[in-house]
């Protein structure tokens, strides 16, 4: 098992789309959650950071039982890394 990605993203962003699309393509399996539809993301996403909606923001929880990473805008290496594959 790889562990879980988590995508909070909206419709309009080109940078989700980007990171969408490299995650397709290396087989990651992920969850999207549109912020806009869903309140409780919305503010998840704010709290990590800093009070802003930046999206795309990502929620890696890796097999191995390590702790939980959540980054912004991030590039699908350091998805990979934080998944540990």
């Amino acid at each position: 098992m790889q562990g879980s990605v988590t995508m909070y993203s909206t419709t309009w962003c080109g940078y989700c789309q980007r990171l969408k699309k490299q995650l397709d393509r290396e087989g990651i399996a992920y969850t999207e959650i549109n912020i806009e539809q869903d309140p409780a993301s919305a503010a998840f996403v704010e709290k990590a950071n800093g009070g802003n909606q930046t999206v795309p923001t990502v929620q890696v929880v890796p097999s191995s039982g390590g702790s939980e990473v959540v980054m912004t805008n991030p590039s699908l290496a350091q998805v990979k890394q934080a998944l540990g594959v």
